[in-house]
């Protein structure tokens, strides 16, 4: 199927005159999670991160750290697989001409990756829909959450917004992002796999205007609600023509979401500013009824979480698979009434499959669990209102001590993290440093970032906050980031530990607060290797787990969960 749509694609390519075609992971919302994805379509690889770059005789796959052994298990028949760091001044593909789709590549992204030693052709119609036609789906309407819920009105964020624009003595916002427009207009929709982030875009203007830029049907509910007015719906193929009638002005676009597509629009009548979209910082710090609904969803999603591995380690005596696994987990799940879908696809591995970062069991390839081998599984969900992510590695059997003291020395990076001095290790490069160091004293190391931000009821990855060797953003009050360190061992196992956090403010001073509530398999702890405030620190968070999931547990869950305090 695979070469089929490889061979049809390059029959495109003289007729073109071009010497390639480019396929980014994004959509024309640059969604991490999209419904349309071409690049797996193109490659089978389903990663969330990557570029095809297809020539005529050879096709290649460029991948983060987190996805190389994935990649070479997906499409390594087809594409020669290559670290994204080889895309950086590369010169595999000098002096070709390399078409595009403007709709899902950024400026940015082509003039880094793409253009120093290529010519680039413009291709209106985007080639992958050409060969293989994506299904229709029912177009569902957007909704609005209650002011209850996000604890700000939508038309006091449309104030703040503009009163920046007037400050930087601007006079448009063009919002690119359709997660700032969730933010902004306090809206969600079903237009995304793992998350209900509504696909639009939207102009705001110093003045508070917006128009907002959708197809009319999924704003039926919105305007009922008198949010938005029929004369503020701009229709997308009406777009170009809205960019040119109105007053000209200064713009800002955002450089990580506008397509080379729209830019275009903008810039042939406006002046573009190198500014970000004041959007994401502004998301990024949530409020009291943010962090009370994200709170109150850990709850629920711990007792789940809590069941299912009380359930695989100890209650389940049936030989199962991989995908029995993760099955199994969303069935908890599903119990709680508030629980809508998975935030992203569940990575439940065994043994060597661990090891693959981003694993995905599937029904043609899931592995039977092995009680010899380490189990990781990686999953999160999407409540109403919050949205988890959490990592749990566990054993079936007495692990051997070399495996205990690589699992005790993540463990101790992941305590290092949650109990930072966050006015001495403000951001997330200095955080990072303590979460490596204890494996790094042995000469280990792990090949991504130890944390992600997480929006509110939104998607499970959000910037611009992170704990990485490169984020130097001053990390705030109300950003809430995962704690994730770990260590890969090719074709051996995985460990990841994974909990999300809040940062809270208790007099002049921030800290983090743990959101997720799981316990953590003692059988791979080596206790030698744990400090007294390490220990202490684990009893109290095992102990906060008991007193706020105890009452929603059986018998026998309840006296497994109580066993992990007397451990500490």
């Amino acid at each position: 199927m695979i070469k089929k749509r490889l061979n049809s694609l390059k029959k495109k390519f003289n007729y073109l005159g071009i010497d390639g075609y480019v396929i980014p992971k994004n959509d024309e919302f640059f969604s991490e999670y999209t419904a349309n994805d071409r690049l797996k379509t193109i490659s089978n690889f389903s990663g969330s991160a990557g570029y095809a770059v297809i020539l005529k005789h050879k096709n290649y796959l460029f991948v983060d750290g987190r996805y190389t052994i994935q990649a070479k298990i997906e499409a390594g028949d087809n594409f020669i697989i290559k670290n994204f760091n080889e895309l950086l001044n590369c010169k595999i593909f000098k002096n070709v001409t390399l078409g595009i789709d403007p709709k899902i590549f950024t400026i940015n992204e082509i003039n880094k990756f793409f253009f120093k030693y290529n010519k680039i052709e413009i291709i209106k119609n985007n080639l992958i829909d050409k060969i293989h036609k994506k299904s229709s789906n029912y177009i569902k309407p957007f909704y609005s959450l209650k002011e209850s819920v996000v604890g700000e009105s939508h038309l006091k964020k449309i104030t703040r917004v503009s009163n920046i624009l007037k400050k930087e003595k601007v006079d448009y916002l063009f919002i690119s992002a359709s997660e700032n427009i969730a933010w902004l207009l306090n809206i969600r929709g079903h237009d995304n796999p793992n998350s209900p982030i509504p696909n639009c875009r939207l102009l705001l203007t110093k003045n508070r205007k917006i128009f907002i830029i959708c197809e009319n049907q999924k704003l039926n509910k919105l305007i009922k609600e008198k949010k938005i007015k029929n004369n503020q719906i701009i229709e997308p193929q009406r777009l170009k023509d809205f960019f040119s009638k109105i007053k000209t002005g200064k713009f800002i676009i955002d450089s990580k979401t506008c397509s080379i597509f729209h830019r275009n629009f903008i810039n042939s009548k406006h002046k573009i500013v190198k500014k970000n979209d004041p959007i994401y910082i502004l998301k990024s710090i949530k409020n009291k009824n943010e962090i009370n609904n994200i709170i109150n969803t850990h709850i629920d999603d711990g007792v789940a979480l809590t069941k299912f591995l009380h359930w695989i380690k100890v209650s389940n005596k049936k030989k199962i698979t991989e995908v029995d696994a993760q099955n199994k987990l969303e069935k908890y799940r599903k119990k709680n009434k508030k629980y809508l879908f998975p935030s992203f696809n569940t990575i439940a591995g065994s043994g060597a499959n661990g090891a693959i970062i981003h694993y995905r069991a599937t029904k043609k390839n899931t592995k039977k669990i092995s009680k010899k081998d380490l189990f990781l599984c990686d999953s999160g969900g999407q409540y109403k209102y919050g949205t988890t992510d959490v990592t749990r590695t566990i054993c079936f059997s007495k692990p051997h001590n070399y495996i205990k003291n690589i699992f005790t020395k993540v463990l101790k990076g992941h305590i290092a993290v949650v109990t930072s001095n966050l006015k001495t290790h403000y951001n997330g490069k200095l955080i990072d440093k303590r979460a490596r160091a204890y494996l790094k004293k042995s000469g280990l190391d792990y090949d991504h970032g130890t944390g992600h931000g997480v929006g509110f009821f939104s998607n499970v990855h959000e910037g611009p906050q992170a704990i990485s060797r490169f984020n130097t953003l001053k990390l705030q009050q109300g950003m809430v980031l995962s704690n994730e360190p770990g260590y890969y061992r090719k074709g051996k196992f995985g460990i990841r530990i994974e909990n999300l956090l809040y940062i809270k403010k208790n007099n002049q001073n921030l800290s983090f607060v743990n959101l997720t509530l799981a316990p953590i398999d003692v059988d791979l702890i080596n206790f030698d290797l744990l400090t007294k405030k390490e220990k202490n620190y684990l009893f109290n968070y095992h102990l906060n787990i008991y007193l706020n999931l105890s009452k929603y547990l059986n018998k026998k869950e309840k006296k497994w969960l109580a066993s992990f305090i007397k451990h500490f």
